[in-house]
């Protein structure tokens, strides 16, 4: 054989050993690549599961409006999921969830209220404050009393609702009077600030002491009026998971929708303030 064709063999060889190698090489990677996509996917955690059954939120009477409005977006992103509400004076919630009545979340117009709650052991870790909230005053629509202070409510033949001291409304509202050293005889005290409101929205009142959320839910029914002393009784609102909450994965998923920017849009657009 001459030199020649024992180099071309030689030529030949080398090129099926190094073809081998390289489809052994590529074997390997391929190998590899399957394996490591393997460990990655068996160490990613698990989806959250999905969220299903009723969720019941007890919340103070002003969040009726927003509130109704998130309940519906949560059932929307979860779909198999219910939400219902029990919506009254945060005191008389209170005392029905540390009597035991079943319910997931309470969101209340108050510290004061929710520490009832808190102090009773009812929440679940440490409530958060997801919004606050100011007085205004309602007048007939138009005002035609031409209220235009805190101090007009004092005169007399005004017919003026307050909330109870007890509620939330009604605390701030005699904080606001406190402030501005007034002294004020309403013809009525009303358990919750729906209540009250309604009292002028029906023109059995020429005026009440509300939050603003609750004039702007009124529309055209009554007439709201700004007073400078409402600065000074300004509301926060704490929401917390119940301990007993009935639907745990639920109840923390709607909390995290109120605090959430979504849930917030919703709530400043009802007239709350961000905490």
């Amino acid at each position: 054989m001459t030199r020649s064709v024992r180099r071309t063999h030689r030529i030949r060889r080398t090129a099926r050993v190094a073809g081998a190698g390289a489809a052994a090489l590529l074997a390997l990677s391929a190998c590899s690549s399957s394996s490591d996509t393997d460990s990655d996917s068996a160490g990613a955690p698990s989806s959250s599961p999905k969220l299903s059954g009723q969720v019941t939120v007890f919340a103070a009477a002003s969040l009726k409006e927003s509130f109704t409005t998130l309940g519906e977006t949560f059932e929307k992103q979860h779909p198999g999921t219910e939400v219902t509400f029990n919506f009254a004076g945060s005191d008389t919630l209170a005392a029905s969830i540390t009597g035991g009545a079943p319910a997931d979340v309470f969101a209340s117009a108050s510290p004061k209220t929710m520490a009832t709650v808190t102090d009773a052991g009812a929440a679940a870790g440490t409530p958060a404050t997801f919004v606050r909230n100011q007085l205004e005053i309602a007048t007939l629509p138009g005002n035609p009393d031409h209220v235009s202070s805190l101090e007009d409510l004092t005169g007399s033949g005004l017919k003026v609702v307050l909330c109870d001291e007890s509620v939330p409304c009604g605390a701030a509202a005699r904080k606001a009077l406190d402030a501005s050293g007034l002294e004020l005889t309403p013809v009525s005290y009303e358990q919750d600030v729906k209540a009250a409101l309604t009292k002028v929205e029906l023109k059995e009142a020429d005026a009440a002491v509300v939050y603003k959320t609750d004039v702007k839910a009124a529309g055209d029914k009554v007439t709201g009026v700004d007073f400078p002393e409402s600065a000074k009784a300004v509301n926060d609102y704490p929401i917390t998971l119940l301990k007993d909450a009935p639907n745990t994965d639920a109840a923390r998923a709607f909390i995290e929708l109120v605090k959430s920017a979504e849930g917030q849009r919703v709530l400043t657009g009802a007239g709350f303030r961000t905490p």
